[in-house]
């Protein structure tokens, strides 16, 4: 069995989402002075590879605390849409039958190596949103892709997110590490801490490879 951490580290100063509070990061308590180690940690519930529940974007929905754990857990494939654009209904047609098998896609973009720079927001190719519901009649868990956001950075709208998440389909956003992951054959598991009423949560995201 091979395991494969697709988590970006949490740390003070990380990469956020344009707009959202940074990420602070304090010792509260030291061993020298207290006995024992603590820190204070102070960040958004969509800090660094995260997960978006349905009530991020849609009204009337549970929290992630409602979710059942076995949604965070699958069988997965992957698509490389590394060079693209947009990633069309046609890109994911030669998938059809990995889909059907799966539990969660994983989208390959590139970006993931531009984690730390500017450049890391904005371009990436998204889902459109022919795309998008086409893979909403599969019964997905979950997508996940090595970006910020499923949507373009200047589509306030959030299509794809409500597409998705309209589907009951959980997003997982700012993975890192998936060019070490085969087309399909890999276990996926992403958990979310149980926040009451939670619309998201960073997530301890996974691969594993018999």
């Amino acid at each position: 069995m091979h395991v494969i951490d697709l988590t970006h580290e949490i740390h003070s100063g990380m990469p956020v989402f344009p707009g959202t509070p940074p990420v602070r990061i304090h010792t509260a308590n030291t061993l020298d002075e207290h006995g024992f180690e603590e820190r204070l940690v102070s960040m958004s519930t969509h800090t660094g590879t995260h997960m978006d529940n349905p009530s991020h974007v849609l009204r009337g929905q549970g929290g992630l605390d409602t979710v059942s754990p076995e949604r965070f857990m699958g069988p997965a494939c992957l698509l490389d849409a590394r060079g693209k654009t947009e990633i069309t209904e046609n890109d994911l047609v030669p998938l059809e039958a990995s889909l059907e098998r799966a539990d969660f896609l994983i989208l390959r973009t590139g970006w993931q190596e531009k984690w730390g720079t500017p450049a890391y927001f904005s371009g990436f190719p998204v889902l459109t949103r022919k795309a998008a519901r086409y893979l909403a009649g599969f019964g997905l868990k979950g997508v996940g892709v090595d970006a910020i956001s499923m949507d373009r950075m200047e589509d306030e709208e959030l299509p794809i997110h409500r597409i998705l998440l309209g589907h009951n389909i959980l997003i997982i956003e700012n993975l890192t590490n998936v060019g070490e992951l085969p087309r399909e054959g890999f276990y996926f598991t992403a958990l979310p801490l149980r926040i009451r009423h939670g619309d998201g949560s960073p997530v301890r995201a996974l691969a594993v490879i018999n």
